[in-house]
């Protein structure tokens, strides 16, 4: 089959799936998060429009992901169901489909709340596609540490949004997900390494091996243990929110070591690795919600309702 052209006609809930729209939850919400702990205001219309600028933007960026990967996406079991590979949607289409929302919501976000947030969306649009996609997936076993930076941007963008400016409050939170992602993505691709190997993609297991790589797991989970309580050391956030960061981030470490024990034996059994990146997702929803949680006047900040 031609991955290049569609075997019948699209839907509406194809292209949907061009945004990853489970990836973008997550993207939505620490901008939210951002926002919420940002100092000053912003008119409620704007800040809606300003989350929908966030969340196109990135799933603009993961269609074009799946755009020029989609030769390996037909590889990958993991991904042999998504749009191209599956003989939904031409290649084409999806390339301008991810080129005109990416512009489309940078645009907007500049109109309406501020250049400095249109120009963060741009970048991580950018890192995503070029500096990740493009680049680093390809070429080196450190892809997803680099390129991780990408996905680390919407907190900044949503903090932007409000202010207008970049501080280093903001950029802690960039920190968080910057640190969170290596763990998060190579208990994935500890279970996936066949399916890596095959598409030729030199994740860290694929590279390194599973030992090693659980051993980087665990360094970045301890790395990122004190930069959760970066929002606390600024100010931003209470003791509420350090205790329960303190908390999330010692069962986080706990799976990294879990996982790590388990991938000494010489037939490990994949279920820590899958726990680990099931609650890699719950962990950072926890600890931005949290932080929304510890500012309860939050509300009045992004809105300005009261």
């Amino acid at each position: 089959m031609d991955i290049n052209q569609p075997i019948h006609e699209a839907t509406a809930r194809d292209y949907f799936s061009l945004l990853k729209p489970r990836v973008m939850l997550l993207v939505v919400f620490t901008a939210i998060a951002g926002m919420w702990v940002a100092p000053g205001s912003l008119d409620p219309v704007m800040a809606a429009i300003a989350v929908l600028c966030i969340a196109i933007n990135a799933g603009a960026a993961g269609a074009i992901n799946m755009w020029y990967d989609r030769d390996i996406d037909a590889v990958m079991t993991r991904t042999q169901k998504r749009p191209i590979p599956a003989g939904k949607i031409a290649a084409d289409d999806v390339l301008a489909f991810g080129i005109g929302l990416s512009v489309f919501s940078a645009g907007l976000m500049g109109l309406v709340t501020n250049w400095t947030a249109a120009a963060l969306l741009v970048a991580a649009n950018a890192f995503y596609v070029f500096i990740y996609t493009v680049w680093l997936k390809r070429s080196t076993p450190q892809n997803i540490v680099i390129g991780g930076a990408a996905g680390s941007f919407p907190p900044m963008i949503g903090w932007a949004a409000v202010t207008g400016d970049v501080t280093l409050a903001s950029a802690a939170l960039f920190l968080i997900i910057f640190l969170w992602t290596p763990p998060h993505f190579w208990a994935l691709a500890l279970y996936h390494k066949g399916d890596y190997s095959a598409a030729k993609i030199p994740m860290l297991p694929v590279v390194a091996g599973r030992k090693a790589t659980t051993r980087q797991m665990l360094v970045y989970t301890l790395l990122l243990f004190p930069v959760v309580l970066a929002p606390w050391y600024l100010g931003t956030a209470g003791l509420f929110y350090a205790a329960s960061a303190c908390v999330l981030s010692s069962l986080f470490l706990l799976c990294a070591i879990r996982v790590m024990l388990e991938y000494k034996k010489v037939e490990p059994d994949h279920k820590p690795a899958k726990q680990m990146f099931g609650y890699s997702i719950i962990y950072l929803f926890g600890l931005f919600a949290v932080l929304m949680m510890d500012r309860t006047d939050g509300l009045t900040l992004v809105t300005g309702w009261m």
